[in-house]
């Protein structure tokens, strides 16, 4: 890390510098796709209009990791959460060429979530480290692949995961934690400097699993190491709604296949993505629909935390059930859901 640094200076330099490096280094991913065929044919309920280049998750990582290493102590603080978002895209990357079954990588999804609790990165919310190992795994493997649903509509996953590491960074710094701070800046920087390409018409490139995957873990990570002075369970009702779009979209379509009768762990277009394009038509407009609702979940998170104990519990447990009656209008008998329902 550069020494020396006002956090005024750290802060921004963190987001600025990952964003120029992934922007400028998207298009030599892509290149490298083009080169090796590695494409994303439109395919089953793939609905793009053309075979695009992955590997944008490459140019995201990198990013991110020079960001995090000269502004974030991410080679001595987070170094096993470095070392884990590197495995887990190498481990994406393997299933987006070769398409790998779902064991391998849950295995890599909970021996991160395991490695990052042995590290004592994971969570610290209960009396005996049995409970907290379990909780440090359902909410890293959960994160993990809701980042991975996320990414089915250009600039989805891409621009949420920016804002939930922007609202951590933000509720970091308000804590005391500018190295923390820095550190999630670096992952908004990297995902946003990736989102030009991405939201191109049509989108010059994809982010992937191999991006999706260490990004969600990158995000998960980052919330359990943000410090709090109350660390019972009502920390983690105040700290969900960083990451609420991700976990309302997983949710949805949890409940929603299972409704419907069809594999939950199947492809589809029943996602909050799919479900928002019908009505604003246009991918950019449902970027900037889930930005700006996610932003709104971490102004309520950053005064959740505030607030303390009582306002985590009562504010957390208020929007589950505005999130439950959400779902349930969104599960009703729309136009979107019929069709859903014709399909399956």
């Amino acid at each position: 890390m550069l020494e020396g640094l006002p956090d005024e200076v750290r802060l921004p330099a963190a987001f600025a510098v990952a964003l120029a490096l992934a922007f400028a280094t998207t298009p030599l991913a892509r290149r490298v796709a083009l080169a090796t065929g590695f494409l994303d044919h439109p395919v089953g309920y793939k609905q793009h209009g053309r075979s695009t280049p992955y590997l944008g998750g490459t140019a995201v990582l990198f990013g991110f990791l020079v960001a995090a290493a000269l502004f974030g102590d991410a080679l001595s603080t987070y170094l096993t959460v470095v070392a884990c978002a590197v495995g887990l895209a190498i481990v994406g990357t393997l299933d987006d060429r070769l398409g790998l079954m779902v064991a391998p990588r849950l295995a890599a999804h909970v021996a991160a979530a395991v490695a990052l609790w042995w590290a004592g990165l994971g969570w610290d919310l209960f009396p005996g480290d049995a409970a907290d190992l379990v909780l440090t795994v359902v909410w890293v493997v959960a994160l993990i692949n809701a980042f991975n649903l996320m990414d089915n509509l250009d600039g989805a996953a891409g621009t949420v995961a920016s804002v939930c590491a922007a609202g951590t960074a933000a509720l970091a710094a308000i804590q005391g934690d500018a190295v923390l701070a820095a550190f999630a800046l670096a992952i908004s920087g990297a995902c946003a400097g990736f989102l030009p390409h991405n939201l191109a018409r049509p989108a010059r490139i994809f982010l992937g699993d191999g991006g999706s995957t260490p990004v969600g873990f990158l995000v998960a990570a980052a919330i359990i190491a943000i410090p709090d002075g109350v660390l019972d369970w009502t920390t983690l009702l105040a700290s969900a709604p960083l990451v609420g779009i991700p976990i309302f979209d997983t949710a949805l379509v949890v409940v929603s296949r299972r409704r419907r009768g069809a594999r939950i762990l199947a492809g589809a277009r029943d996602h909050v993505t799919h479900r928002l394009v019908t009505v604003v038509r246009s991918p950019r407009r449902v970027a900037l629909v889930l930005g700006v609702a996610q932003a709104l979940l971490c102004l309520i998170s950053i005064q959740l935390h505030e607030l303390g104990q009582t306002a985590a519990l009562v504010g957390g447990l208020m929007l589950l059930a505005l999130g439950s009656l959400l779902l349930g209008v969104l599960e009703g008998a729309g136009p979107v859901t019929k069709r859903l329902e014709r399909m399956s």
